[in-house]
């Protein structure tokens, strides 16, 4: 599945809207066609990585662990893929999910 993550391991996610409305935050690029819910392999990139994310404003976000292969399947089915991110937000594998 990955060359970064198994796929039972834990990733870091992060979510919108905890504890109300929540959900994962998704990303479109437009450019490239994807759409896309980006993960971290640890908290504390996940957390500098919010910096790098493009985050609405009126928005609350946090960072909550959650094990790659469900996410995917969630993802999957919501036409959604799974990239892999850094802390500085850069893309190191993109994961499509059957």
């Amino acid at each position: 599945m990955s060359k970064y993550v198994k796929k039972d391991q834990w990733v870091w996610v992060v979510v919108q809207e905890p504890g109300r409305d929540e959900h994962f935050l998704g990303i479109e690029d437009e450019k490239r066609g994807e759409s896309f819910i980006p993960v971290f392999l640890q908290k504390e990139e996940a957390q500098q990585g919010l910096n790098h994310l493009p985050l609405e404003k009126e928005m609350k976000y946090e960072v909550q662990a959650i094990r790659l292969n469900n996410l995917a399947t969630d993802a999957a089915q919501k036409g959604f893929m799974v990239f892999v991110l850094n802390g500085s937000g850069e893309v190191l594998e993109k994961i499509k999910s059957k």
